[in-house]
């Protein structure tokens, strides 16, 4: 029988007709090293594989390995094959790239490419960037915190138990025992009104936010948005070519200016605790919002993005938990509770939506990772999920409860930080006519990480202020960013 190739196949050239092997192979080797196919350091196939994977005979591949290693373009080491040589030959380190290094013609420019509506229109919405933690980054939970250990040790059971089942795949809605706990868990937690059937496992917000989006949304449909607010929201709407309509926010939440809310298809807001300002939607403002939606046909966007982490006051149940018509969307994430490259969240949908969900995801994504759902919902299962968000809501209650007394302590007539019942940060609204922008730049200089409200704004706002996270951080460190703070802005 004969042997099996041990590597994967290298790919090179096509041999030209009438070629000689030797040299033909030779040509496209030096040229793969040559163009960087081939980076200094990368393991060659043996001769016996490279042999059989071109259809050579093993003393050819023999013989050009023996020429490339006298001219210094590999070098064989014991025990690791025969790798490119770290060095290549100086005379030849600027060789023009090519298959042999011969020179080429400049390509022609493409000719102008035909674009979709969605790439003509969709922006770039910013996401995670892997910085150095400081005071006072926002949206972002505390991940040094995290049981890695035990999500390792969860993670390792599951994956010693799977089934051929699971190595499959699942249905376009998710994994159902997770869908299962999702929806268990926000019966009890959130008073959302739902069974697992109505749940849609995510890869986070933004596709629950373009799921609705494309079951909802013609192009010039009016979509109402807090404003300020959330932007990742405004960024989908507008890509799927709708109009977005900026409403304002005051102490109760989104405001309902009949004016503004004419002909609106899609509501998108965030009543238990407002990105950015942290506000809750007052229970009158919620009965008019689903009166609204259910006079008018139009759908309601639910964004539960933090209202786990509650520190004050009695639990605010969500607004789908009031509505008795099919009006909500409810949506939220893990990214927050868990961490943020898990990319697993949910949507829990009107019954006469669930097959469309469950079609339109068969088309998009298919599903979200199953085994990564397994491991969540044995997380939540096994009551590690409960145990470590009643751990971090008390750190996060210390962190808040810092920042507002150093931030009485040192920053009077500076910053009033806005006292908040929930969330993962909150609000300092800025005095003596320093703009938002000035005051972000400032902080910056001094290591102090904030963000102006404005950038969340469409419209000016009657009052500047800062977005101030406290959640990532621990207290020394939100300490020293108050010093920083009120130093830079004392400036």
């Amino acid at each position: 029988m004969p042997k099996r190739t041990a590597t994967l196949p290298l790919a090179l050239p096509p041999r030209p007709a009438g070629a000689l092997a030797g040299r033909w192979l030779f040509e496209a080797l030096r040229g793969e090293i040559l163009a960087g196919r081939l980076k200094p350091g990368a393991r060659l196939p043996a001769t016996r594989d490279l042999a059989v994977q071109h259809l050579l005979s093993r003393g050819t591949v023999v013989a050009v390995f023996d020429q490339l290693r006298a001219e210094g373009y590999i070098v064989g080491r014991v025990g690791s094959g025969t790798r490119v040589n770290d060095v290549l030959p100086e005379d030849l380190l600027h060789a023009p790239p090519g298959a042999a290094g011969a020179a080429r013609a400049p390509a022609p420019p493409p000719p102008a490419r035909p674009l979709s509506l969605f790439a003509r229109q969709v922006t770039w919405f910013r996401g995670y960037e892997p910085r150095t933690l400081r005071a006072f980054r926002a949206n972002q939970p505390a991940l040094d915190l995290f049981p890695a250990a035990l999500w390792a040790k969860v993670a390792a059971h599951r994956l010693r138990r799977a089934t051929p089942a699971l190595l499959l795949g699942t249905d376009a809605p998710g994994y159902r025992p997770l869908r299962e706990a999702v929806a268990d868990y926000l019966r009890t937690s959130r008073g959302v009104r739902c069974e697992a059937g109505q749940v849609a496992i995510v890869s986070g917000a933004q596709e629950a936010l373009d799921l609705v989006a494309r079951l909802v949304l013609n192009r010039g449909d009016r979509v109402a948005v807090e404003d300020p607010g959330y932007t990742g929201a405004a960024h989908v709407f507008e890509a799927h070519g709708a109009t977005v309509v900026p409403v304002p926010v005051d102490g109760e939440g989104i405001t309902l200016d009949p004016a503004r809310w004419r002909l609106v298809r899609l509501a998108y807001v965030t009543p238990a605790h407002q990105f950015p300002l942290g506000v809750a939607l007052s229970l009158p403002r919620r009965l008019a919002l689903l009166e609204w939606a259910r006079e008018t046909g139009a759908l309601i966007l639910e964004d539960d993005y933090d209202a786990e982490y509650r520190y004050a006051g009695r639990p605010t149940p969500a607004l789908q938990g009031l509505d008795r018509y099919g009006v909500v969307c409810f949506a939220g994430t893990f990214s927050k509770v868990l961490f943020p490259s898990l990319r697993l969240g949910y949507l829990v949908v009107p019954p006469d939506l669930v097959e469309r969900v469950s079609a339109a995801k068969s088309v998009m994504s298919r599903h979200a990772p199953l085994l990564d759902q397994a491991v969540l919902s044995d997380f939540i299962t096994g009551g590690h999920f409960g145990r470590h968000l009643r751990r971090m809501r008390e750190v996060y209650a210390e962190r808040f409860g810092v920042l507002l007394e150093e931030g009485r302590g040192r920053l009077g007539g500076l910053v009033e930080i806005a006292e908040i019942e929930a969330g993962l940060q909150t609000v300092g609204w800025l005095g003596g006519g320093t703009t938002g922008l000035e005051a972000e730049g400032a902080a910056a200089e001094r290591g102090v990480e904030v963000t102006a409200l404005s950038r969340f704004a469409r419209a000016p706002l009657p009052r500047e202020g800062l977005q101030l996270g406290f959640a990532a951080v621990d207290v020394e460190e939100i300490r020293r960013g108050v010093r920083e703070l009120a130093t830079a802005l004392s400036a």
